[in-house]
């Protein structure tokens, strides 16, 4: 029993180390002096909302964005979403953040953003087949990013974040006050 909980300890440790050295060499190749990320542009995405409307990456053109890749297994979105909703509180309608969910259902995701309180907060969107996720290759979770108004990836961000560094992060690439 012993050595079955020395072998689970250091897998999860060996797992943990590849997720920090992952998301330190994405905080890296996004904070160069221009700001851009190894990735170019944003895919192009069209998706349904919560009521059917079908919402693409073309409705935010000239605008800033946040788009964050998130499900409701994930542990570490439950308060980013909440922090995501407070941020677009203080940074108002001048940007646009956006959640795309990964391959959940209607029901499920929307009674989730309902208990957390959010659902009217930020624009949701459903991905039935994951490819949003899968064309920013997507390693952990919560993945987000920060797109200009050309949709120039400023910064890919991999893991969660609090409603005061969504805020920095915002000031910095978006050039608000």
């Amino acid at each position: 029993m012993q050595k079955l909980t020395i072998a689970i300890i250091i897998i999860v440790a060996f797992f943990g180390a590849l997720l920090l050295l992952n998301n330190n060499q994405s905080s890296e190749r996004s904070s160069s002096g221009t700001g851009q990320s190894s990735y170019t542009q944003v895919p192009d995405f069209s998706f349904e909302d919560f009521n059917g409307n079908t919402i693409s990456l073309a409705d935010f053109q000239g605008q800033p964005k946040i788009i964050n890749s998130w499900a409701v297994w994930c542990p570490f979105c439950v308060e980013e979403l909440k922090a995501f909703a407070e941020a677009k509180q203080e940074l108002g309608d001048e940007i646009a953040i956006i959640a795309i969910d990964r391959a959940e259902s209607l029901r499920l995701t929307k009674r989730f953003t309902d208990d957390l309180g959010v659902t009217d907060k930020l624009i949701f969107l459903l991905d039935p087949k994951d490819s949003f996720y899968r064309s920013i290759g997507g390693f952990s979770m919560p993945e987000t990013l920060f797109v200009d108004g050309d949709n120039n990836i400023l910064e890919h961000k991999r893991g969660p974040m609090t409603t005061s560094e969504i805020i920095e992060k915002s000031k910095t690439h978006f050039n608000l006050d």
